[in-house]
């Protein structure tokens, strides 16, 4: 059974595994993927239901992902089943307040849903003026209100550059960080982690799987590595194997891809907590002097 983590100080229980639904709103025609077409929304409700009978039990969307596709697909495949996973989507941070509680009742439609579990400002890199205007100009007052009258649980953010969370996850206001953190973007194992940690915050990771970057520039570099270990294996082993980190949001566009993570996830008992690895220079060294003297 799909294994389930403490989500931090939200209470929830939530898979390691969620489904991010990126995929719903975009079109991949490399890989023949639209959801745009009939076809294609068809398939991606299989692809939903297929996480919801492997037990995942969180789903991650947006407004942003296909003007609103994403959700409104995710609202149509999950009638009926609304009670078994937790949902979370995102709101903008550059409008204002009313903006925010527009943006919120229009996923509400389209998730065909009357409260959403976790609400995130959907941001990618926050300048202090950005932080000034979320929490100074009335934005995450609307979501605290939302909460307040049960139309949202818990509140918040995304980023992209973890370096700029820092000030969000100091005002102690935010349940949940959703971050970026792979293999090859490791910013965030150096400060806005631990600080997450330390509050207490359910962390999820976005683009765990490197969105495919790591796997096209080793396909430059050294195409062997992926005949000799499943490369998008080996990222997604990564994440999980650092116990700062609750989830990790995976955009999956056919069952087959479910059934593969499910399937790693359920097996997968890391051997090494990444949160120990060293990553600066000074740290390297000192840690293969002591494996020495060992």
């Amino acid at each position: 059974m799909n294994p389930k983590v403490r989500f931090g100080r939200t209470g929830l229980h939530v898979t390691r595994l969620a489904l991010g639904g990126y995929p719903f709103g975009g079109v991949n025609r490399a890989r023949g993927w639209d959801p745009f077409t009939s076809e294609g929304r068809s398939l991606a409700i299989e692809t939903i239901h297929a996480a919801l009978d492997a037990g995942i039990n969180l789903i991650d969307t947006a407004p942003g992902y296909g003007d609103g596709n994403s959700e409104s697909i995710i609202g149509e495949a999950t009638q009926g089943r609304r009670d078994q996973f937790f949902l979370a989507t995102k709101v903008g941070y550059r409008g204002s307040a009313d903006e925010v509680k527009s943006s919120v009742e229009a996923s509400l439609e389209r998730l065909r849903t009357d409260a959403i579990d976790i609400i995130q400002f959907h941001g990618g890199m926050y300048t202090e003026e950005e932080v000034r205007h979320i929490l100074d100009d009335g934005l995450l007052d609307a979501l605290l209100m939302l909460r307040v009258q049960g139309v949202v649980r818990h509140v918040g953010f995304t980023v992209e550059e973890p370096w700029t969370a820092r000030p969000l996850v100091a005002t102690g206001l935010f349940d949940v960080m959703q971050v970026r953190y792979n293999l090859i973007y490791q910013g965030a194992a150096l400060h806005a982690l631990n600080e997450a940690r330390e509050a207490d915050m359910g962390v999820s990771v976005m683009r765990p799987m490197t969105s495919g970057i790591l796997q096209r520039m080793a396909g430059y570099i050294a195409p062997g590595w992926q005949g000799a270990h499943d490369l998008y294996e080996v990222a997604l082993k990564f994440v999980l194997s650092d116990s700062r980190v609750h989830v990790a949001n995976v955009g999956m566009r056919w069952p087959r891809e479910v059934a593969a993570n499910v399937a790693l996830v359920e097996s997968f008992e890391p051997s090494f907590d990444m949160a120990n690895l060293p990553r600066m220079t000074a740290h390297i060294y000192r840690t293969d002097d002591e494996m020495h003297e060992r």
